[in-house]
């Protein structure tokens, strides 16, 4: 994050662009890309504001993708919660609120 912006994790400044999920695709994402990482924060973004800079991709088993071609603004965020790690080592996720 630099200047209020989120510009993505490594694997998103080196694939040029910031990978979202769908509440339906955020444990898997979780489990493939974070595993056994304990700070992470999730976070829900309406994809209204992101207008044009947002793109549904396939991608993993041929589903559709969001990719954000654009720095994020935190504070179009409309909430933010600990994703922690449960006691077998997977993420606990919480309700997911709109």
């Amino acid at each position: 994050m630099t200047a209020g912006v989120f510009t993505g994790a490594p694997v998103d400044v080196k694939d040029g662009f910031i990978h979202f999920s769908t509440a339906d695709q955020a444990a898997e994402t979780a489990a493939k890309h974070f595993a056994g990482q304990s700070d992470l924060v999730l976070i829900t973004v309406p994809d209204a504001p992101l207008g044009d800079a947002l793109k549904w991709e396939v991608s993993r088993g041929g589903a559709l993708f969001p990719h954000l071609y654009a720095p994020l603004d935190p504070a179009l965020a409309v909430w933010a919660k600990p994703l922690p790690l449960g006691p077998d080592g997977a993420h606990v996720f919480p309700e997911f609120e709109p």
